[in-house]
């Protein structure tokens, strides 16, 4: 379960199991070390531009290809797709969801995947699918790869562990792990029943936003993602092998553990990332700098500037600005976000948003801090004021985020959350000072 550190997003990395099992000088010798297949995974067309180019070198036990029986379709029905139009009643409007209960019956991580939004669509390797999960126990000779798009998973509540193809990952509260498109995996709990969000996103993958005038640090630092080591399992049972692939899944049965990655080099890998060495930046003067500055990874589009999926953090801070309004202020937006609490209360939402909720507010529908966040950020002292013990996170997207009819329907949605502003009182009373009383 050993990590290293990654020191760059399109670098190279390279690690083995067994000694001398990367072979040295070419890819694919006619006769690797240990009897091992040589085999890539590409994340990118063959003809990228080598700054983009994604492609490892796999050495495995047995290639991937070997398996005992035609892929069948399953069913996943609370796991939808982009575009999805599934019918429902639920009106267009701000939205908020209380968590999704822990389960009490025997679920995985797979099977309980539930989707709240769906954006673009996954066929034209465009937009994104939001997801919460919630598991009660491990993936037992079952193994999954999603070949509509890479995984960005948050966990809430519970620790999980992650066994790829490429090594393990362990990853609790207050971490990120990404899965990339088309690499299988399992996941297991590591202290009883968990709950987390995933972005689901279909189009170009995460990388790490440019600085701009912001310069050479801060923000999301290279050195502190990480990617597991070789790690490999030699597992001589059968399993089941899903896959999700243009929004419908399927199974086949292998007589191995696919995980028999011995040795690999290349630089399309799984990666985590703690959430807590983000190094935030932000105004030290006056006035309120847009929330892009909180982006920790971002997933570009065709369009300069446009996010296809942003994952955005706010983390613990100081906040030191004068003569300025702290929390974010009220706005329309041309992006679609979708908001989750990790832990602790979100500034601009103290009372309703709780850790494991969700908040959806879609492009061009206005919204912004509660008449309670309100009225206490424009009393307030200003002084400088550290956030602590908080973390909250936004899926943003250029897509309009269609809700689900699981999450319309949902017991745990919030019927009443347009009343958080409905205290907003007129304070115009013609005169420059306005009424702040």
């Amino acid at each position: 379960m050993t990590l290293e550190y990654m020191p760059g997003f399109g670098n190279d990395f390279e690690t083995e199991s067994l000694p001398g099992a990367l072979p040295q000088g070419q890819n694919s010798p006619q006769r690797p070390a240990y009897g091992l297949y040589a085999e890539q995974l590409s994340g990118s067309p063959f003809t990228a531009p080598r700054g983009t180019n994604e492609r490892s070198w796999l050495y495995r036990i047995r290639p991937s290809v070997k398996h005992t029986a035609r892929f069948k379709p399953v069913t996943h029905n609370y796991w939808k797709t982009g575009p999805d139009h599934e019918e429902h009643e639920l009106p267009l409007g701000q939205l908020r969801w209380d968590p999704l209960p822990l389960p009490s019956e025997g679920t995985t991580f797979i099977s309980g995947i539930r989707t709240i939004t769906t954006a673009g669509d996954a066929q034209g390797q465009s937009g994104m699918a939001a997801h919460v999960y919630v598991a009660s126990m491990d993936m037992v000779n079952e193994h999954f790869f999603n070949a509509d798009g890479e995984m960005l998973i948050v966990p809430q509540q519970g620790g999980i562990r992650i066994r790829t193809e490429m090594g393990i990952m362990d990853v609790n509260p207050g971490e990120i792990a990404l899965v990339p498109r088309g690499m299988i995996f399992r996941v297991e709990l590591l202290d009883g029943p968990v709950r987390g969000y995933i972005c689901e996103n279909y189009g170009a993958k995460f990388t790490l936003p440019d600085r701009g005038p912001i310069g050479a640090n801060c923000l999301a630092n290279p050195r502190d993602f990480k990617t597991p080591v070789a790690w490999f399992e030699e597992h001589d049972e059968p399993t089941h092998l899903k896959v999700k692939w243009c929004g419908r899944f399927y199974q086949t049965e292998i007589d191995h553990s696919p995980l028999d990655v011995v040795a690999w080099h290349g630089n399309y890998a799984p990666y985590k990332y703690d959430l807590s060495t983000f190094s935030p930046v932000g105004a030290i003067l006056f006035d309120h700098p847009d929330p892009s500055i909180f982006t920790v990874l971002t997933a570009p589009s065709g369009e300069e500037g446009t996010a296809n999926v942003d994952f955005v953090i706010f983390p613990p801070r100081w906040m030191v600005a004068e003569h300025t309004f702290r929390p974010p202020w009220y706005h329309r937006n041309i992006m679609s976000e979708f908001m989750g609490l990790i832990k602790g209360q979100y500034d601009a939402k103290e009372k309703g948003f709780v850790p494991g909720g969700i908040s959806l507010h879609n492009m061009m529908l206005p919204h912004g801090p509660d008449a309670f966040g309100y009225e206490k950020a424009t009393h307030a002292e200003l002084k400088p004021v550290k956030l602590e013990d908080t973390m909250a996170f936004m899926f943003e997207t250029r897509f309009a985020q269609h809700v689900t009819r699981f999450a319309a329907m949902s017991s745990t949605l919030q019927d009443d959350y347009i009343d958080c502003w409905s205290d907003l009182k007129k304070r115009f009373n013609g005169t420059p000072e306005g009424d702040w009383s």
